[in-house]
């Protein structure tokens, strides 16, 4: 049987997590591999992230530029959870057309619909078939510490009934929204991943494995209303929180990045009022915007505005800030451990998110004779 490539994206997991949480397994793996602090992309949210990684590419290539989407031309809001939004080539669309064998596992339904095109198998969490289901057990509800086990022993019991050349493990971010990474809670929660990554490689003889994170989290306590701001300066603006998804809970749609759309003339203005308040670290028109974090300027707002730590961004007549928020999109959540362990990994470049993505094609998905090579 061959090898198998296990990637694993732990949703929320920053730097802090790992130091401050035991995870012996995933620890002992790294010392024989390599670990080290990369980055992710901007903004820091969960659908940009793992997009990048599985393109191996920047968002000004693939196309997601936020969670959620103002498309202008026709006037409407919108999820990114479709891959007819992604326009670049994933691992999986790769891998079918080389023969190999792919599977993809989330915690999050939304995540499977935006990856798994191309994949062997999709399952998530939320909608796990009855054979899945009496493989690894009923899963737990999404907003819960154990649904992120469930993932990884779900991937382990069906490697254990068939083969599959790449593994792509996506887990949800609940837990890091909801626990700082002091409080028990969060050591608990990374036992049980870590645990389940054990037994993942502790059965499979010949693996490379890689781990890292979409964003990492912070404590939130304020919240901007960058929409009045504005409208006290005559300025009129649309707002929309790029970290908008169907899992409020985790967040209620505040997050330290928001795209603003307004008049053409209003921008320079609009950039030197919100460039101003305290809270607001940077406010950047979309073209500076697009070649700092590399974006497709057709898919984000006329302006980037990037929060304080401890910032988030909403509007108090639609939402307010719950107590102990804790969110990302921002800058200060950019940074992600990266874990790579198996002969295969050895001297290979991370320093980004999306570089696990770039391993595969260079390195797993370059040993598959390609049935129909171009040209």
């Amino acid at each position: 049987m061959g090898k198998t490539t296990v990637l694993i994206m732990i949703d929320g997991f920053g730097p802090e997590y790992l130091a401050a949480c035991p995870m012996p397994n995933l620890l002992a793996l790294a010392s024989g591999g390599l670990m080290n602090e990369g980055r992710g992309m901007m903004p820091s949210v969960t659908n940009v992230n793992n997009v990048s990684l599985i393109t191996a590419s920047y968002p000004e290539t693939h196309g997601i530029t936020s969670n959620y989407w103002y498309n202008r031309d026709e006037g409407v809001e919108t999820y990114m959870e479709s891959g007819e939004f992604i326009q670049a080539e994933t691992i999986f669309q790769r891998a079918s057309r080389l023969g190999a064998r792919s599977l993809l596992v989330t915690a999050k339904d939304k995540l499977r619909r935006l990856l798994g095109d191309g994949a062997t198998l999709s399952i998530s969490s939320e909608h796990a078939p009855e054979w899945v289901v009496a493989l690894a057990g009923q899963p737990p509800p999404i907003y819960s510490l154990e649904v992120n086990e469930w993932v990884i022993n779900a991937a382990d019991r069906i490697l254990e009934r068939e083969h599959y050349d790449l593994v792509y493990l996506a887990t949800t971010d609940y837990a890091m929204h909801t626990y700082a990474p002091e409080q028990p809670e969060s050591s608990r929660h990374l036992a049980l991943i870590d645990g389940a990554i054990g037994r993942l490689a502790d059965r499979l003889d010949d693996l490379d494995l890689l781990v890292t994170a979409d964003h990492g989290m912070s404590a939130k306590s304020r919240m901007i209303d960058l929409r009045s701001e504005l409208e006290n300066h005559g300025i009129q603006s649309q707002v929309v929180p790029i970290i908008k998804d169907m899992y409020t809970v985790h967040h209620s749609n505040l997050g330290g990045c928001i795209y603003v759309y307004l008049d053409d003339h209003d921008r320079d203005v609009a950039v030197e009022v919100l460039g101003a308040l305290d809270g607001v670290d940077r406010a950047l028109p979309k073209e500076a915007a697009a070649v700092e974090f590399h974006l497709m300027p057709e898919r984000t707002g006329d302006l980037m505005v990037l929060g304080a730590p401890d910032v988030v961004f909403g509007d108090p007549r639609e939402v307010s800030i719950p107590a102990s928020l804790r969110s990302h999109g921002s800058l200060h959540e950019d940074r992600v451990p990266i874990i790579a362990c198996g002969s295969g990994t050895t001297g290979f470049d991370f320093r980004e998110n999306k570089d696990l993505g770039r391993f595969v094609f260079e390195r797993v998905l370059a040993r598959t004779v390609d049935p129909a090579p171009a040209g």
